[in-house]
């Protein structure tokens, strides 16, 4: 193999090493969130099928906020989606056009350019982006994405206050008392 490019192929493993050392998952892998505990999930057990497990818990993020709001603002409408863009947010409430979000944990630069493009969007059609994110161990490059694009960020309690403030909901002691209730059967798991 030619030495240059054997250098240039050392320089890219090197580089992901370094990115892979600095890598932090303590936090996304140990904590306990609102809605794991609602349905007994324990880090160990959401760490097995992560992906799944997150987009889960997102979903279902998504949907009782909508609910709580669809319920509780007149001011309400639903998701926002433009042809051949896509859906720039979950919902809206009044002049706040809002996106939930279980966490943000991609890193990657399309990830990033979407939020950015999206939020400009809605901030030029007289919105204010605002995401509400429930866990608080985001990736803070998404979360700079985030608010380069226009985006108000909101996470965890932050987001709790948000949701009481806009539907005099409060989502937070409503999750608390919904601990264990839903438990996910251990065959599935």
């Amino acid at each position: 193999m030619d030495s240059h490019l054997e250098e240039s192929l050392s320089a890219i493993l090197l580089q992901y090493q370094t990115s892979f050392n600095n890598k932090v998952f303590a936090n996304e892998t140990d904590e306990y969130d609102l809605l794991m505990n609602v349905f007994s999930l324990t880090p160990k057990i959401k760490r097995k099928y992560g992906q799944y497990w997150g987009t889960q818990l997102g979903r279902c993020w998504q949907k009782i906020i909508t609910e709580i709001c669809k319920n509780s603002c007149q001011d309400f409408q639903p998701v926002l989606k433009i042809k051949d863009v896509g859906e720039l947010c979950d919902l809206r409430v009044g002049k706040y056009a809002i996106d939930t979000q279980y966490r943000i944990g991609s890193g990657d630069k399309g990830t990033h350019d979407k939020f950015r493009y999206y939020g400009n969007l809605l901030t030029e059609m007289g919105y204010t982006p605002t995401i509400l994110i429930l866990r608080n161990d985001n990736l803070p490059d998404a979360i700079n994405a985030c608010k380069g694009g226009q985006w108000q960020v909101f996470t965890e309690q932050d987001s709790m206050d948000f949701i009481q403030r806009i539907s005099g909901v409060d989502v937070k002691t409503f999750l608390e008392n919904q601990a264990g209730k839903y438990t996910v059967s251990r065959n599935l798991i």
